[in-house]
């Protein structure tokens, strides 16, 4: 998964991207993403369903 993100992100780069934007559910890989360098924005609770939730992260290219 690492190498797929530094793979996106360095084509982002090369296209002139400042900022990437990725969403996760509350039971998959917030915590992998914020190992990458990204940062919580903003979670949506009970998204979609009840006790449940949907993270917002976002890393500076």
């Amino acid at each position: 998964g690492s190498q797929i993100i530094k793979t996106a992100e360095d084509e982002a780069r090369r296209k002139g991207c400042k900022h990437a934007l990725v969403d996760t559910a509350s039971f998959q890989a917030r915590p992998f993403y914020e190992k990458q360098g990204y940062q919580l924005q903003m979670s949506l609770p009970d998204y979609p369903y009840p006790g449940m939730q949907r993270h917002y992260l976002t890393k500076s290219l």
